[in-house]
């Protein structure tokens, strides 16, 4: 868990984010390997969800608490994906949908621990998508070279899509012969590489409309 070292955070916090890293795993630029899960902030159960339309409400009932409004929303074998957008209609964050109990809550991962402005710890000392100190972030082009690199290395015959650009990171869908197949994030700041190992099969999706 290198992430948390040197850093002064509130035992509360700390025990937060601990208690969250259980579920999937993010390559360093390093090399190295930490694990996170479980989004907290889940939103009220509204019934199961059953389509690309029923995810869309519930995801829209979410992002009207932080005023943004639903994107692209996808379908996978173990949940729904949706991307939230601010009032300009820039990338705010990543929701997931349960289909069980239609929950909605933070994606694992990057929307959590990485995103600047809406994750768990947001802020860290620096303006989103910027390095410390001023330096250029991670430009959208190295953020492909970085997941393909990633992607040769471990899930061969993938390659990234371009990126959308979230609060501190980016999200790329992966692709097998210009299909999609899941999702990966690389940090703005570090180049750290976030698989999505969480959604199981992809099965559809509708791109964002503008509605809202």
């Amino acid at each position: 868990m290198s992430r948390l070292r040197g850093r002064r955070l509130p035992l509360a916090v700390l025990v937060g984010a601990l208690a969250a890293l259980i579920a999937s795993v993010v390559w360093t630029a390093g090399g190295g390997f930490e694990r996170t899960g479980p989004a907290s902030g889940t939103a009220a159960r509204a019934g199961p969800v059953r389509d690309l339309a029923g995810a869309d409400r519930a995801a829209e009932r979410f992002a009207g608490r932080w005023n943004l409004r639903v994107g692209e929303v996808m379908q996978f074998s173990e949940n729904y994906y949706a991307e939230l957008l601010d009032a300009h209609g820039r990338h705010a964050t990543e929701v997931l949908v349960e289909p069980g109990s239609g929950a909605v809550h933070l994606e694992y991962g990057p929307a959590m621990m990485w995103n600047t402005a809406y994750g768990m710890m947001p802020g860290h000392g620096m303006t989103p998508g910027r390095a410390p100190g001023g330096a250029p972030a991670i430009g959208p082009d190295r953020a492909v070279r970085i997941a393909d690199q990633w992607l040769r290395d471990h899930r061969s015959g993938l390659h990234a899509a371009q990126p959308d650009a979230f609060p501190g990171y980016y999200t790329l869908h992966t692709l097998r012969d210009g299909r999609i197949v899941g999702m990966i994030s690389v940090n703005a700041t570090t180049g750290d590489v976030w698989d999505h190992t969480w959604h199981g099969r992809f099965l559809r999706m509708r791109e964002d409309h503008g509605h809202g």
